[in-house]
């Protein structure tokens, strides 16, 4: 059913690219994705990616709401 309702990207595709990045180099991966290909990163090193991407990503939309709210406009 989602297929139907397109949804408004909150943050540009090099801003969630950026986000991805920073936390690989958190996680030490830096070196195995140097050019760019995430081929021989194990599932459970991507999903560690992700899950701390997902946590900046919410905290990030929780900060534009907040901004909106502040605005007046409705959400």
């Amino acid at each position: 059913m989602a297929q139907f309702f397109p949804q408004k990207k909150l943050l540009p595709e090099a801003v969630l690219d950026r986000f991805k990045y920073e936390v690989a180099a958190e996680l030490g991966l830096t070196s195995q994705i140097e050019d760019g290909y995430w081929g021989n990163i194990a599932a459970k090193d991507c999903g560690r990616v992700g899950g701390k991407i997902g946590g900046r990503m919410v905290r990030v939309m929780i900060r534009h709401a907040e901004e909106a709210l502040r605005r007046g406009e409705r959400l």
